[in-house]
């Protein structure tokens, strides 16, 4: 540490160094970055800005705090090292030099370290003036030099800094102590100070990077606790020590450089952070590569700027094509990148190398075939192929196709595939076979962007397009289309009218000739000869036709042809009826309404002619002279050329409907004229004029359409009754054919009737046994009397599907029957509960013993011969017993 003292300003203050010569003893071994000693100048204008330097700047450098820093480690000699630091005002430029001897340390002789080293004393100011007897104190500025402290000291601690003293303690007692951040501030402890020496020490290693440096201020006061001496102020600079590696902002860096670049074109810049001293070796960085990855075209395109970190190309060669990205290891080194004692950190630089347009399209061939059928748009004849190195899809490798020469016409277009970047050659105008039989035509590429400047390639390429063009049968089409004849209306059926024939534009096919036909006649007054295309009338033509408008009638006409595949055309012929005076005049409307007086009784009538002019208005009205009735009730007069007003003669005419004949002539030649019937309504009228018993004459004279209304009314009522009808009878007849009925004829079949009570014995009952019976000749249609039905079935359904018996079945038959019988009762929904009794369907006629319907409960067994029993076999035998064989 250099010897720290204090620096008295007299009141004649002069600028520059306190002395000419500085010696200092420092350590042999020098390192890169070690503060050596502290250089003191005094400025009288603390304003100055001073800037110092060393004649040995390689070896040596001076801080602007005046600290001498080792520029590079070495050893001192045994002799004193010497150079000059030199002091120079900024503004003024005015200069001060101090020569500075440093002195290597003598080697260890065995004495302690304690009687080695000196410790610098502090002594607070003071001065003596002689103008009278006593002493007096007068108080001066004084300038403390900083104490520069080392960061991460290893001691042993506490370490002894400086002693404070004063001049005072001779002849008092005095108690020392310092105050500020550090001592009795937060961070606390770092510094104490003993009360009774003075002495200042460190109590653990600093950090420069927490806390670059202390201001403390130290006090003298006697054992009372006054004050001695005015506070001095004490700074201790924490020297920076390189403990701290550069740090890389990124850990990889991305940049972009366009290929062909020429040297010396920046590329990107990468910063690295070093938190130690940035005024200091320790903190001041240099970057360099270490490696370039690939090493093509040259092991190294790239440079760095040591100090700034930006990369720039050094050697020409990049090529997108060839080599798209680089990546560079970085190194940031600090102590100014001295590889020996300055520590580094690595980071990655990516470089891309960005396309650029130096590769024009070319063709893959020098001429392109195709085809086109004839008249075909849209379509693709073509696939124009090209290749191009650049980036694809950018603009440098999409390329644009255009034509130089061969369709003067333009009929083709050429797009581009965005995909695959293929010339697609499009047909957008019809191609006459039979005018243009090929096309040769000439294309040429070039890409969106021009090339780059210093391509020694051409910038477009160029190739030859062979469009063949293919004949096809074409439809025939008629020449004119459409084809105007103008026809007077009223040409008789069976008249030629024209000719209407078409063309085949196939001239080298072979190809027999064309055939008519006629597609659409709306009013189907028209027909063709399918050979030479005359056309006749097949009906009279009629101008008023609802199929003419205005005055023009449309038919189309077809022609076809028997080529491959066969072709058609058509033609539309417009036919402009002329008008004739075919039509005579009829008054509108048909109906009016006047009252029975004279006064109101206008009524205003139009004339309405199907012709036109000249075959039309004006007309003439008059009433006829038959019957007289109309001349002596009616009067009628001409108002305009269309409109006549009809009106009453007499002053009364009784309510009613009257039919009023009205002649109306026309202005045609010849003239033509019609008598229409007007049905006026006379009615009694109130005062404006209106009607007052409308309802009784239009009862009175009601019309045929309402009488037929109101017939087809109740025609459509009857319809709907009848048919209730049927259908009422309809369901009886269904709901009776689900009843069981029995016939007394031929049934033989064992039925289970339902009683409603219960009594005696068959003995007690009476009843009909023919009701048992259901045989099969009754007619389907006949309704059945009512038979015993079960109570319990539900007759709105339909019937359960069982199971039908044959008419003679086996006898071992009987038990299946019975159980498929069983099994559709139990699936049926409409069957009563299990134990209930179920009716079984008619097992049919033809039982070998005969009918039952003799026996009747009533009946004794006294009147019937029961002999025969004895011829049924051994299982009636005990009814032959019983019944058979006499009163016994």
């Amino acid at each position: 540490q250099a010897p720290i003292k204090a620096t008295c300003e007299d009141m004649s203050c002069k600028t520059g160094f306190p002395e000419d010569v500085h010696s200092a003893v420092v350590s042999r071994s020098v390192h890169g970055g070690q503060p050596l000693l502290n250089v003191r100048f005094r400025s009288c204008d603390g304003n100055k800005k001073i800037h110092f330097g060393s004649s040995e700047p390689e070896d040596f450098r001076v801080g602007e705090d005046g600290v001498v820093y080792a520029e590079r480690s070495f050893q001192l000699s045994a002799e004193p090292t010497e150079f000059v630091v030199s002091a120079q005002d900024k503004e003024t430029q005015q200069e001060w030099q101090m020569r500075v001897k440093l002195t290597p340390e003598p080697a260890f002789t065995g004495t302690s370290e304690k009687d080695q080293r000196k410790i610098e004393e502090i002594i607070f100011p003071w001065q003596q003036y002689k103008h009278s007897s006593p002493l007096k104190r007068q108080k001066r500025d004084w300038v403390i030099p900083p104490i520069n402290l080392p960061e991460n000291s290893k001691g042993p601690f506490p370490q002894e800094l400086v002693r404070i003293r004063s001049d005072r303690d001779k002849s008092l007692s005095l108690r020392y102590s310092v105050t500020g951040p550090g001592a009795d501030q937060p961070p606390t402890g770092i510094f104490i100070i003993n009360p009774i020496s003075g002495q200042l020490s460190v109590t653990k290693p600093l950090d420069r990077e927490q806390i670059a440096s202390f201001h403390l201020r130290a006090h003298a006061v006697d054992v009372n606790g006054n004050q001695v001496e005015n506070p001095i102020d004490i700074v201790i600079n924490v020297i920076d020590m390189n403990d701290n590696r550069p740090e890389f902002l990124h850990q990889v860096w991305n940049g972009t450089v366009p290929e062909g670049s020429k040297p010396g074109t920046y590329v990107m810049t990468v910063t690295a952070i070093d938190a130690d001293d940035p005024n200091a070796q320790n903190g001041m960085l240099r970057y360099r590569i270490l490696s370039q990855a690939p090493s093509s075209p040259s092991p190294n395109m790239f440079t760095i700027n040591n100090e700034t970190g930006d990369i720039i190309t050094v050697a020409a060669g990049l090529d997108r094509e060839k080599v798209q990205q680089y990546t560079l290891i970085i190194q940031a080194t600090d102590m100014e990148g001295n590889p020996t004692y300055g520590l580094s950190n690595t980071a990655t630089a990516v470089i891309s190398v960005t396309d650029v347009n130096d590769n024009p399209p070319e063709f893959t061939a020098m001429t392109f075939y195709g085809e086109v059928p004839e008249n075909r748009v849209d379509v693709i004849v073509a696939n124009l192929t090209v290749t191009d190195k650049d980036q694809p899809h950018t603009p440098a490798w999409n390329a644009m196709y255009r034509m130089t020469g061969g369709d003067p016409t333009g009929r083709f277009t050429i797009l581009t595939d965005p995909n695959s970047n293929d010339g697609l050659v499009t047909v957008v105008k019809p191609i006459d076979f039979e005018t243009n039989r090929m096309f040769v035509l000439t294309v040429a590429a070039e890409n969106q962007v021009p090339l780059a400047k210093g391509i020694q390639h051409p910038p477009q390429s160029t190739a030859t397009v062979s469009i063949t063009v293919i004949d096809v049968n074409e439809s025939p089409y008629f020449v004119p289309n459409p084809k105007l004849v103008r026809q007077e209306e009223g040409l008789l059926a069976g008249s030629m009218l024209t000719t209407f024939t078409a063309q085949d534009p196939d001239r080298y096919m072979q190809q027999t000739s064309l055939r008519y036909s006629k597609l659409s006649d709306p009013a189907n007054w028209l027909k063709i000869d399918p050979v030479n295309g005359q056309i006749t009338t097949t009906a009279v033509l009629d101008r008023e036709s609802i199929y003419v408008q205005n005055n023009m009638y449309n038919a189309t006409f077809l022609a076809s042809d028997n080529g491959i595949p066969p072709m058609s055309g058509t033609g539309t012929l417009q036919i402009y009826l002329l008008d004739i005076n075919d039509n005579a005049p009829q008054v509108h409307p048909k109906e009016a309404t006047t009252c029975e007086t004279l006064q109101p009784n206008a009524i205003n009538i139009t004339a309405v002619d199907p012709d036109i002019d000249p075959n039309a208005g004006p007309f003439a009205f008059e009433l006829p002279d038959t019957p007289a009735s109309i001349k002596r009730n009616w009067t009628i007069v001409r108002i305009s050329g269309d409109h006549a007003q009809l009106s009453l003669r007499i002053r009364f005419l009784e309510a009613g409907i009257y039919d009023v004949p009205i002649v109306i002539t026309d202005s045609g030649n010849p003239h033509a004229s019609s008598t229409s019937l007007l049905k006026v309504k006379v009615c009694q009228c109130d005062l404006n004029g209106d009607c007052t018993d409308v309802d009784r004459i239009v009862g009175a004279g009601l019309g045929t359409g309402a009488i037929i209304a109101i017939l087809l009314c109740i025609i459509i009522l009857l319809i709907l009754v009848l048919m209730f009808v049927v259908w009422m009878k309809r369901r009886d007849k269904e709901r009776q054919a689900k009843q069981l009925l029995i016939d007394p004829e031929d049934d033989v079949r064992d039925n289970i009737l339902k009683y409603d009570e219960e009594g005696g014995g068959e003995e007690d009952q009476d009843y009909d046994l023919s009701q048992l019976q259901q045989p099969d000749t009754v007619e389907p249609d006949a309704i059945k009397p009512v038979g015993i039905r079960r109570l319990d079935e539900r007759p709105i359904h339909a019937e359960p599907q069982y199971p039908v018996r044959s008419a003679a079945p086996h006898p071992g038959d009987i038990g299946d029957f019975i159980n498929e019988g069983l099994k559709a009762a139990d699936n049926d929904p409409t069957a009563p509960p299990y134990d209930s009794l179920l009716v079984f369907d008619y097992e049919g006629s033809g039982s070998t013993a005969g009918s039952l319907s003799s026996l009747n409960s009533s009946s004794s067994g006294g009147e019937q011969d029961y002999d025969y029993l004895n011829d049924w076999g051994p299982r009636f035998k005990k009814l032959a017993d019983m019944y058979g064989g006499g009163d016994d």
